[in-house]
């Protein structure tokens, strides 16, 4: 007598699939990938503005004056709100700032770094100096996950286009508008 094998039949397989498929669709949901990469791509980004600030700040600290600068305790100078591209030039209006800072004996960030932050499809990044003694520099973006946008709307003083929570000098800035808008926040460093 021949013993049967026992195995699944196709009822119990298309049971297996559907329970698993279903599980997937749990995990996928629960994760959220798009906006997982998005905080990926935001982190990245922030962590590109810290670094642009850090050079601005150690340029600073060795010529005495901004980047933007053309001379050395030009209080009144200030760099207006744009964005951080090949056109921001120094107040002479003849060097890049960016070039100044990536070039010369300081070199405070690598040419590959101006090149990424520069380049179409990056997260446009954009400065701010209001020019006044004292005050800081700020380097912002726009955020593309949701716990992020959050973020910069709670520093906003948590009400869209309310400016209360940033700091004097960042809020006086004309673009403080924006910076607030609830659809699409700026993220501002430091």
């Amino acid at each position: 007598m021949r013993k049967f094998q026992r195995g699944f039949t196709m009822i119990e397989l298309l049971i297996v699939i559907a329970v698993l498929g279903v599980l997937a669709v749990a995990v996928l949901s629960a994760i959220n990938p798009i906006e997982q990469i998005n905080r990926g791509r935001d982190t990245g980004t922030r962590s590109d503005a810290e670094q642009l600030l850090s050079a601005i700040d150690r340029n600073y600290t060795s010529a005495g004056f901004y980047p933007w600068q053309t001379v050395p305790l030009a209080a009144t100078q200030p760099t207006a709100w744009a964005a951080v591209d090949d056109t921001w030039v120094d107040s002479g209006g003849t060097v890049t700032v960016l070039s100044k800072l990536s070039s010369g004996g300081t070199a405070e960030i690598k040419q590959s770094f101006v090149t990424r932050i520069t380049a179409t499809g990056y997260n446009p990044m954009w400065k701010y100096n209001r020019g006044t003694q004292g005050d800081s520099t700020y380097i912002c973006f726009q955020p593309q996950s949701s716990s992020f946008k959050t973020e910069a709307i709670t520093r906003c003083g948590g009400v869209a286009a309310d400016s209360s929570g940033l700091p004097e000098d960042l809020a006086s800035a004309a673009a403080a508008d924006v910076l607030c808008n609830e659809d699409t926040p700026f993220s501002c460093l430091p």
